[in-house]
């Protein structure tokens, strides 16, 4: 994927971690609100991933 595509999906799946750690609150749900924390962390990941692409590319393109 490319830097604007991992920083998409890193958002989505940090969006989507944050909702389901709201839902294992309100449900007392310890297993959801883990899984949320997981996909949250997945979604820091792959924007951090994103950023470096990006930072490659830029130093690339200065060459």
């Amino acid at each position: 994927m490319g830097s604007t595509s991992d920083k998409m999906s890193g958002k989505a799946n940090e969006l989507a971690g944050k909702v389901k750690q709201a839902a294992g609150d309100m449900t007392d749900d310890h297993s959801l609100k883990a899984k949320g924390a997981g996909q949250e962390a997945k979604g820091h990941a792959q924007q951090a991933k994103g950023n470096l692409k990006q930072a490659a590319k830029d130093v690339v393109d200065r060459a």
